[in-house]
């Protein structure tokens, strides 16, 4: 019998992550139902598994397998929230919060990235995702406010329109700090106080924009 050497590496990063310690069962069952070599160009589709950042064109990456599991895990998407991600990139992220939320909204400002998160968001067939090109810093007020917000990107400061659609009792989770270092951020929105926690170090792409870089 043939193996499924997607299922295989599938199979490996989640035994990898959960070595890191991940303990969401949720978000490790998401991670390992979205094949992820489909988010990645062809020449580095071997890599897709593997724990490290890959390049997806326009200057952009796919973070590696622990940081989406990691900032996935810190947000705590429930079944009925509503979404807000601030950076479509591949389209991978996307679908992982697919799988966990109600329905889940994501801003892009590339374009070519853009049309093809969409084409892949398609392709795996969810029905509950709304990406559209635009500016992130701004958010998506429209639509808003929402339970949690993800930002893909390192900003300088958080972004002031992103905190104020975030509803009481949601959960934004960014990188800020510098171009080329920061800390991964919690925000929580109570009745009384938005109260904030300091993360790890990471190293994102810089958030482009009017409320960022």
């Amino acid at each position: 019998m043939k193996r499924d050497s997607g299922r295989y590496r599938r199979d490996s990063m989640i035994r990898s992550l959960k070595g890191k310690g991940i303990r969401d069962a949720r978000v490790l069952a998401a991670m390992q139902r979205i094949p992820r070599h489909i988010f990645v160009p062809g020449t580095l589709k071997s890599q897709a598994y593997s724990e490290h950042a890959l390049p997806i064109g326009a200057e952009q990456t796919i973070s590696q397998p622990y940081i989406v599991a990691r900032t996935t895990e810190w947000l705590q998407v429930g079944s009925q929230d509503s979404v807000l991600e601030i950076g479509t990139g591949s389209g991978y992220h996307t679908s992982v919060l697919a799988l966990l939320a109600r329905r889940v909204f994501s801003l892009e400002r590339i374009p070519e990235l853009a049309r093809g998160a969409i084409d892949r968001i398609r392709e795996m067939g969810f029905d509950n995702v709304k990406i559209q090109i635009f500016d992130g810093t701004f958010g998506w007020s429209d639509v808003g406010p929402f339970d949690r917000i993800l930002v893909t990107a390192g900003a300088p400061k958080t972004p002031k329109p992103l905190l104020d659609q975030l509803k009481v009792g949601g959960r934004l989770v960014l990188p800020e700090g510098d171009r080329d270092r920061q800390k991964l951020i919690l925000y929580e929105r109570t009745p009384e106080a938005l109260i904030r926690t300091e993360g790890e170090s990471v190293a994102f792409v810089p958030l482009i924009g009017r409320h960022g870089w």
